[in-house]
């Protein structure tokens, strides 16, 4: 029997669902003085970690400090909850430095709860959406006007946000066994997902997985290999000098042959080996039969043991993702050395959902079908919480700017990791749970993780989301960072004193110390050739070739060779060697002035790659001068001569706004991009020669 209807009070803004995108949407409208609602099945499930009890990574990490960066909440939670913090890729170059925080996930998600409780303008509610309300405007064109419960109770709103996660028509898989569920056993979204497909929204079925939870007190940790955190944990969030100590260590252990020969013996008995999955899982978080199957060749792969907490015993086992029947994963686990008599507190599973195409919404997030319905997170195909939270901010945002009729603000891809994940998901589309890599960027040495605060915070603050304090910060590290630039920069070496200081650095690092100077880096910025004093290419060099895509720019030497300095040499000169660290410095510069530990960093990394940064500041406009180019919004693309019909229908169906954006559509070729741009030049001339305003979209 349906539930009788009744109106409640009415919100500029609703959020359906509590996950990592649900809180930063509904945490930017509040503070974007919007009054809002989140709804979410149940409030044990705000900020829940299913997965990974995690926050960060490569290319996370750069997400959760730009989130910060722009006015929200993910890293200020992570740094109140973390247990242990590592920066990952040190011996890499910087544009690929990401750090990553094991999070105690009970204070992670009670921390985030109380966060949303004590927001002005903003309501927190236990309930159920099973529908849309929609209003009809003159021209015809959905408008969305609120939510349905599932008791009956109607929200209405001016716009609505969209943040299902992986609840919508949500399925798990143990095997050969299926049932109806959300992640962590949350009761899953049934009815909301079919009336989302009865009203023509473009869905697709998209899968993911968890590992086991094993009990801490059941590991042989004499055989396992401890992974400490940093000695001083580097903060997630720019409003905090310092944090807290690491509390717990992690653990690395080894699957064997043994092992593989367990989960190859059983691989039709898992969901998608076994034909009763139909959804499409990720590409780079392979379960453990994939990885089986598809590198036979591996004798052992990876597993991390990942405390989950300060007051459980439960340790998540990172890179044993599996749909593998409960009594073969518990015969998999205790044949791994340090596992032989684990407990299983939860056992593994894979759990498919419905989401939307990603295509089907602009570049605010916005839906193409109706008007004010937003879009974040999983819902939109990606996967990983960062990439959640950083789509539930823009949502946030572009939502409360919609109900003001301002325009949306859209990341520029050179502006952020932001920018790629939305552009990616938007332009291109995706067809498996999209995950965000460093190597998806194209101007990673200008997007690193150390300097979002320089990139985006004044945009945060003119958007009204960050915080006058959060922003005379920024101005102060940048007043800081350009002092300590220029002192080094002035401050100058006798020959004496460098020539021997040279000496103690080369010998230290067991370079030769004579003959011709030829410190170098490749055309590229990337990584430079390293060889021991025979010439010969180290480990360290071969490395770094097999993990290009990832590895950012990188300073590794060649052999250190010099002549004794014959003029005075400035300290940022010193410092521009690959060997030497701001640091080392010290010796030479007795009368340092006291300086932040931004500063400092800062300081080192933009002298030392001043060249690169240069030349990808150039690349940087080039690209722009295209995402600048603007594509009216009433141009009839049936109407150019010379474009295919494939690019035709793309463009149609995508309505790109800039011809940046229609070059990465898939299925435009440059020879379309030019038919466009000879158009536009036409369409330009017109106008100067009609004197009318140029076009706007």
């Amino acid at each position: 029997m349906k539930p009788q209807e009744y109106e409640m009070e009415s919100y500029d803004v609703v959020v359906v669902g509590a996950g990592h995108a649900g809180c930063e949407a509904g945490l930017a409208c509040a503070r974007l003085g919007k009054k809002t609602l989140i709804l979410t099945i149940s409030l044990e499930a705000v900020a829940m970690m299913p997965c990974n009890p995690s926050i960060g990574g490569t290319g996370k990490g750069q997400l959760v400090r730009e989130i910060d960066a722009l006015g929200g909440e993910m890293a200020l939670n992570i740094d109140k909850t973390f247990i242990q913090s590592r920066m990952l890729n040190r011996s890499k170059g910087p544009a690929v430095h990401s750090p990553r925080a094991q999070a105690d996930k009970q204070r992670y998600h009670m921390e985030m709860k109380y966060t949303l409780e004590k927001q002005e303008n903003l309501d927190l509610r236990q309930g159920e959406v099973i529908d849309l309300m929609f209003c009809e405007e003159e021209n015809s064109r959905r408008k969305i006007g609120g939510v349905i419960l599932k008791s009956g109770a109607v929200y209405p709103a001016k716009t609505v946000i969209l943040a299902t996660g992986t609840y919508l028509n949500g399925l798990i898989h143990v095997s050969a066994s299926a049932y109806p569920s959300g992640p962590g056993g949350m009761s899953p979204s049934l009815v909301f997902a079919e009336r989302l497909k009865a009203r023509g929204f473009s869905m697709r079925r998209f899968k993911t997985g968890t590992p086991a939870r094993v009990l801490a007190s059941t590991l042989r940790y004499e055989d396992l290999e401890e992974q400490k955190g940093d000695p001083t944990p580097a903060p997630f969030s720019y409003m905090n000098d310092e944090v807290g100590e690491n509390q717990k260590p992690c653990w690395l252990t080894w699957t064997n042959p043994g092992s593989h020969e367990i989960v190859a013996r059983n691989i039709e008995k898992t969901a998608p080996y076994g034909g009763y999955t139909t959804g499409v899982g990720p590409r780079y978080c392979l379960s453990i039969e994939d990885k089986v199957s598809r590198f036979p060749e591996r004798e052992r792969h990876q597993l991390f043991l990942e405390p989950e907490g300060m007051t459980t015993d439960e340790v998540y086992v990172q890179g044993m993702s599996t749909s593998l029947p409960e009594n073969i994963q518990i015969a998999f686990y205790r044949s791994i050395k340090g596992m032989e008599h684990v407990k299983i507190s939860r056992y593994a599973y894979s759990i498919e959902y419905d989401c939307m195409d990603p295509l089907t919404l602009k570049s605010s997030l916005e839906h193409r079908m109706a008007e004010g319905l937003f879009c974040a997170g999983q819902i939109n195909g990606s996967s990983g919480y960062e990439e959640a939270a950083a789509q539930g901010l823009i949502a946030g945002i572009n939502a409360a700017r919609k109900i003001d009729g301002k325009c949306p603000y859209i990341p520029e891809r050179s502006e952020s990791y932001i920018g790629v994940l939305i552009d990616d998901l938007t332009t291109k589309g995706t067809e498996e749970p999209y995950r965000i890599m460093t190597s998806r960027a194209e101007f990673r040495l200008i997007l690193r993780q150390d300097n979002a605060d320089l990139r985006l915070t004044e945009k945060g603050y003119q958007l009204g989301l960050a915080t006058r304090e959060r922003y005379d910060r920024v101005l102060k590290n940048k007043a800081d960072t350009e002092a300590e630039i220029k002192r080094l920069e002035q401050t100058r070496v006798s020959p004496e004193d460098g020539t021997n200081f040279l000496r103690r650095i080369y010998g230290r690092t067991g370079h030769i110390v004579d003959g011709s100077s030829r410190d170098s880096q490749d055309t590229d910025g990337m990584c430079t050739d390293r060889r021991d004093t025979n010439g010969k290419r180290t480990r360290d060099q071969d490395a770094a070739e097999h993990s290009s895509d990832e590895k950012g720019v990188s300073v590794l030497s060649q052999p250190a060779k010099f002549k004794e300095l014959k003029g005075r040499v400035s300290l940022a000169d010193l410092l521009r060697r690959p060997e030497i660290s701001y640091d080392d410095l010290n010796e030479v510069d007795p009368n340092r002035p006291e300086v932040t530990a931004y500063a400092r960093n800062q300081a080192e990394i933009q002298i030392k790659y001043a060249g690169y940064i240069e030349k990808q500041n150039q690349q940087v406009e080039k690209f722009k001068k295209l995402e600048h180019k603007r594509i009216p919004a009433d141009l009839d693309f049936d109407d150019l001569g010379g474009l295919r019909l494939e690019a035709i229908q793309k463009l149609k169906e995508q309505q790109p706004a800039s011809i940046g954006q229609a070059s990465r559509i898939s299925g435009v070729s440059p020879a379309d991009i030019n038919v466009l741009l000879i158009h536009l030049a036409r369409i330009e001339m017109k106008d100067k020669e009609t004197g009318g305003d140029e076009w706007t979209r």
